[in-house]
């Protein structure tokens, strides 16, 4: 009868499973399944785990180290000429959060929506600050070209002026978050930190732990934060920092027009089969640019210089 051996009592355990839920720089915390938190770090230079991603973790002292990042369904990032920025991985959804005032950057908005179609994931924009008069009205205006090609677009208003919380949008909001893992994205001043303490009510105290953890401080602005929306955690909110620019260099130029919802039904009806839709004559997606079509002309504009843009990008 054979005798099955055993391990040594000093082997090291096997990796455990776990989801990064907050990151800072190197500095990554882990949950475990039953949602013990662990400060951990990367093993070698060349692994990079974000928030959202399902990694094989070792302990090692107090602290744990990263072995591996299980299979991603998707990742959400940024490339510009000088680097290239994972922001958030397995995301079901994307909140483009924008406000009254500041005055959103258009660019911006369609970079993030191009960024998000281009990973495979649905995109949302919420815009803050309905009582803020006329800019609201203004801001709703300038987005009615987005509305019409079928993006879904929010009225909300997290914060009264006289610090009293408002409720405009904000069951519709929670409506299209449940279920879901969602990475909020949106620039200084729009609200981040407002929606996310209205949707996650312990997000103070939590956020607070988490400094503790990673030893970061309060700077809570250059840190990326998973919040469970539910103690059923069935849907999870990702906070992340404000960002003033969002390159597309990881897309071809050829990629481009696909991706964006107002231009993509005209294409294959032009007179050439590679016409880029710049300056080509019998180009059936400048046809469609307003008055003539539903194309309004900021976006076809908006195309053109991202075309030339990503152009010059791969040609260096």
């Amino acid at each position: 009868m054979s005798r099955r051996s055993c391990p040594p009592s000093d082997a090291p355990a096997p990796p455990s499973d776990g989801l990064v839920v907050a990151s800072f720089g190197r500095h990554l915390l882990v949950e475990a399944p039953g949602g013990e938190r662990t400060r951990c770090h990367p093993r070698g230079k060349r692994l990079e785990a974000v928030v959202g991603d399902r990694v094989q973790w070792s302990a090692s002292g107090d602290e744990g180290v990263i072995e591996a990042v299980l299979p991603r369904r998707n990742v959400l990032f940024r490339q510009d000429d000088v680097r290239t920025k994972m922001l958030a991985a397995n995301l079901d959804r994307v909140l483009i959060l924008l406000a009254a005032e500041p005055v959103f950057s258009e660019g911006h908005l369609a970079r993030a929506l191009i960024a998000a179609r281009h990973a495979g994931i649905e995109p949302l924009i919420g815009l803050n600050k309905h009582d803020v008069q006329p800019a609201f009205d203004e801001a709703w205006a300038r987005l009615a070209p987005y509305r019409a090609m079928g993006e879904t677009v929010l009225p909300l208003q997290l914060h009264a002026a006289d610090g009293a919380a408002m409720d405009t949008g904000l069951a519709a909001l929670l409506e299209a978050l449940q279920g879901r893992v969602t990475l909020v994205m949106g620039a200084s001043g729009v609200g981040k930190s407002t929606l996310v303490n209205r949707l996650v009510p312990h997000a103070q105290a939590e956020t607070q732990a988490i400094s503790r953890a990673l030893g970061t401080g309060r700077h809570t602005t250059t840190r990326t934060t998973w919040y469970w929306l539910s103690e059923a955690r069935d849907g999870a909110l990702i906070d992340s920092p404000g960002f003033h620019a969002f390159g597309l260099h990881h897309i071809a130029p050829e990629a481009l027009a696909p991706l964006m919802p107002d231009l993509a039904p005209f294409l294959g009806q032009c007179r050439f089969h590679n016409c880029t839709h710049r300056r080509e004559p019998g180009c059936a997606v400048q046809a469609a640019v307003a008055p003539q079509g539903p194309i309004a002309p900021q976006r076809w504009r908006l195309y053109v210089e991202l075309y030339e843009e990503l152009l010059a990008a791969r040609s260096h």
